[in-house]
């Protein structure tokens, strides 16, 4: 479980594709502060478990399934990333409740001076835009954001210079993937509308039922 604030920006080293996946080293600092080997990092928004560690580096396994879903397949050596650790028990949740599981890749396309911040635009697939609403919570790159303007097929966010300064989002490029995880309530929320009706064969939990029943 994340946030979607982002703790540091760190350097792709290394990715090893394989067969059935892949692995990614990455350089860090901050994150690597009492992290320990099975522990989850969110790498750009994907939550991934920690393999191996150096004084200046983490390790992380990357299944075939996550290289398809998410952003990772396209970085290279030299790539910026975002990070955060998982949030700890009793910590201030300052951003929203981030699962690190990538529900689809959108795109950039484009940025203008809103005031002292920027407002960004980003495009989307179809089938997460029934999870997107004005105002509401959507990570990008694992970067909690807040959907300022939303359209048929993109939305637009605004993001402070503190955002800016401490994530990757100043480096897009026009056309460049994004990781999108859209709030997992929009989700649950979807789920149960969409659960059948309890059946009307099965009589109603009352005082007399339980009787009959022997308690």
């Amino acid at each position: 479980m994340f946030t979607g604030i982002i703790e540091e920006v760190g350097r792709l080293e290394r990715l090893d594709r394989r067969s059935t996946g892949g692995a990614l080293t990455v350089g860090a600092q901050v994150v690597l502060e009492n992290t320990k080997l099975g522990d989850s990092i969110a790498v750009n928004g994907v939550c991934l478990t920690v393999t191996a560690l150096t004084a200046r580096s983490f390790t992380v396994d990357v299944s075939e399934e996550t290289l398809r879903v998410s952003n990772l397949a396209e970085r290279k050596t030299g790539d910026d990333v975002n990070l955060e650790r998982a949030l700890a028990v009793g910590a201030r949740l300052g951003g929203h409740i981030v699962q690190g599981h990538v529900d689809a890749v959108g795109h950039f396309l484009a940025r203008r001076p809103l005031g002292n911040a920027v407002t960004m635009r980003f495009g989307f697939p179809p089938d997460i835009g029934r999870y997107l609403v004005r105002k509401g919570s959507i990570a990008v790159d694992g970067v909690s954001l807040t959907v300022a303007t939303l359209g048929e097929d993109w939305f637009e966010v605004a993001v402070i210079p503190a955002t800016l300064n401490w994530t990757t989002l100043p480096k897009l490029k026009p056309g460049a993937a994004v990781n999108l995880e859209a709030d997992v309530l929009a989700k649950y929320v979807e789920r149960l509308l969409q659960a059948p009706s309890p059946s009307a064969a099965t009589p109603p939990l009352t005082a007399e039922r339980l009787r009959a029943l022997g308690y």
